[in-house]
């Protein structure tokens, strides 16, 4: 369901400039990117509030604009010949509660890992396998985010956005996002056309349904010594794993898993398993399933791999990584060659995660 109202800010599209908002030129947004990319945006603004996000929209209808979150997901190659648009709004609050369940809004200039901690930390359950993601929380219903058995799409209640070209907003519920792996209808037809406000996710109070049995998770529980984890123990054992194999952005630049896991036809895994009978798998339905990406990198033998500053890391052969001064383009390179080398020796195509811009 869709729920569409007139901006109630719609008072500030008709005031002068707001002086608290300042465009500036030929922006540098090496650190607005979790790559670390260096790049430039011919204009660029930092967005705090909804209203400010209305008048910057209204004022700029003629130009090409380019919205940015975290920048924890997408690959810069060139420079942005629009005016970048920074989504910086804050806040978390409780919208409702019963004996068993919250619901949490999030505005999306959140950091998407501090929210989780939020919640952990009031004992609210449901999204403790999602620590340590990096990027906003306006990013997670685009890319319906997802790690260790649990995506976005499970706890998500609904979203706010704004119509870029009208500063209309919505309220997209669950099924009107179209949520799938890694898509949503913000990533289909809808592309483009608005701007996350905030996400709201329905959360336990108690009884909370854990999801160890997915990756590592169990297996770090027990190093660590627990029988009955708690939703703060699992969180604590998901930001070991990620930490002991994903580099962290700001010591070495990457957008965490580059690549999804490729879903293919039986038929397709069959051929390839004819040849690479240890090939892992894990079933979807009843003629797809899905393939590790990072199994395919690792094995095609570039895991590790360095190519002047860009490269495959050394723990994870999902993450490509910039270790200094690397270009977009030159990452770009090496995940085309990953691409190319992995459809020709096992058949199967992996799709980039990350946008590629």
């Amino acid at each position: 369901m869709v729920k569409s109202f007139q901006s109630q800010f719609s008072v500030f599209q008709k005031a002068s400039k707001n002086k608290n908002m300042n465009i500036v030129q030929q922006q540098s947004l090496k650190k607005y990117n979790t790559f670390g990319i260096e790049a430039f945006a011919t204009e660029f603004c930092e967005v705090n509030s909804v209203p400010d996000l209305a008048e910057v929209l209204q004022e700029n209808k003629h130009k090409k604009l380019f919205i940015l979150g975290g920048g924890s997901n997408m690959l810069l190659t060139q420079n942005i010949d629009a005016l970048v648009l920074h989504i910086n709004n804050k806040g978390i609050e409780v919208i409702d509660e019963n004996d068993d369940f919250v619901w949490v809004k999030g505005n999306a200039g959140e950091v998407w890992h501090e929210f989780v901690q939020f919640c952990i930390q009031k004992n609210y359950g449901g999204i403790e396998n999602l620590s340590l993601i990096p990027g906003n929380v306006g990013a997670t219903p685009i890319q319906n985010i997802g790690a260790y058995g649990v995506e976005i799409k499970d706890t998500f209640v609904s979203c706010e956005a704004m119509k870029i070209d009208t500063q209309e907003i919505t309220t997209f519920d669950k099924t009107a996002c179209k949520f799938g792996y890694r898509e949503s209808v913000f990533k289909a037809e809808l592309k483009n056309q608005y701007v996350i406000l905030s996400v709201v996710f329905k959360l336990t109070k108690n009884n909370h349904k854990l999801n160890t049995s997915y990756g590592a998770i169990d297996t770090e529980l027990e190093n660590m010594g627990i029988e009955n984890p708690t939703i703060q123990e699992v969180s604590k054992a998901v930001i070991a794993i990620r930490e002991s194999k994903l580099p962290n952005p700001k010591e070495l630049g990457n957008s965490g898993s580059f690549f999804k896991n490729p879903i293919v036809p039986i038929e397709v895994y069959e051929k390839a398993k004819a040849e690479y009978p240890e090939i892992p798998h894990y079933p979807v339905s009843e003629t797809h399933v899905k393939v590790p990406a990072g199994w395919l990198i690792e094995q095609a033998g570039f895991k590790g791999k360095r190519f002047g500053d860009a490269g495959i890391h050394t723990k994870q052969a999902l993450v490509l990584v910039n270790y200094g001064n690397a270009t977009g383009n030159e990452i770009w390179t090496v995940a085309q060659n990953i691409q190319k080398t992995i459809l020709e020796k096992y058949g199967i195509s992996i799709e980039a995660e990350v946008n590629v811009i």
